[in-house]
């Protein structure tokens, strides 16, 4: 096996009086689906901050492509999650005063591609994760579902090596959160982007090549890592590029 992409070592942090990490230590291949799991309030979503860089951890260290993330300076870090970092959270967070076509384009616009090339760009994305046809609508005219991909499309538009997904089905009925699943799969497979995975659902989970579970901040169990195949566990390339074209009966938020 190659060495980890990402590395992080006895994470600590504590928010406040309250400790969310207490010594968390997980690896991210390239390519790798990596799940990580616990109940609510097991450090998941610190953990996931943590590796992205978004908040730096008390004590421990990240390592990413042979860069200290724990000590860059947030203009690196910036840079890192324009270009090397998608990031997905349970509600889209997408801009509702853009369309999705703007929505999409807008990290390429903040990296510098010209407004036409980012536009174009922006619209096949959106056609490869089934939403195609919905340029011009805003977060707040599009089912959840609809938008959650959006927001998939737009982490994944500048060809990140990583995408940090936290709970990105926790705001979706079962037919949508699959359709946003299979649509993110695919997509890693086919770009050879590893996806941190983030969720307290077993049957998202089960997409995933590896499973990390946290208890009160610390990894209590990891799976054996084993890339899925198609037509090996978890869904197939066929299924998902089915399901990610679906649009139908998707849920509001």
């Amino acid at each position: 096996m190659s060495n980890p992409l990402l590395v992080a070592r006895d994470l600590v942090k504590t928010h406040g009086s309250t400790p969310a990490l207490r010594g968390a230590s997980v690896d991210l291949h390239a390519g790798e689906i990596l799940a990580v799991t616990g109940a609510s309030g097991s450090g998941k979503s610190t953990l996931l901050h943590c590796l992205a860089g978004i908040v730096r951890p008390d004590e421990g260290t990240v390592d990413y492509g042979g860069e200290r993330l724990d000590r860059l300076p947030e203009k690196r870090l910036g840079e890192l999650r324009r270009t090397d970092f998608g990031v997905v959270f349970q509600f889209g967070q997408l801009i509702p005063e853009l369309t999705a076509a703007d929505n999409v384009a807008l990290p390429l616009l903040l990296a510098g591609t010209a407004r036409t090339a980012a536009r174009e760009q922006a619209g096949e994305w959106l056609e490869r994760f089934g939403v195609r046809g919905q340029e011009a609508l805003r977060p707040g005219e599009m089912s959840g579902g609809q938008a959650q991909r959006v927001a998939l499309a737009r982490a994944l538009v500048t060809g990140p090596r990583i995408v940090f997904a936290d709970e990105p089905t926790g705001a979706l009925d079962s037919l949508a959160g699959e359709q946003a699943m299979t649509a993110l799969v695919h997509t890693a497979r086919e770009t050879g982007t590893a996806v941190l995975l983030i969720t307290h659902d077993a049957q998202v989970a089960a997409y995933a090549d590896r499973e990390v579970s946290l208890r009160d901040g610390t990894v209590t169990a990891e799976g054996a890592w084993h890339p899925t195949a198609e037509g090996a566990s978890g869904p197939s390339a066929e299924g998902m590029a089915g399901s990610a074209g679906t649009t139908s009966t998707e849920a509001t938020r």
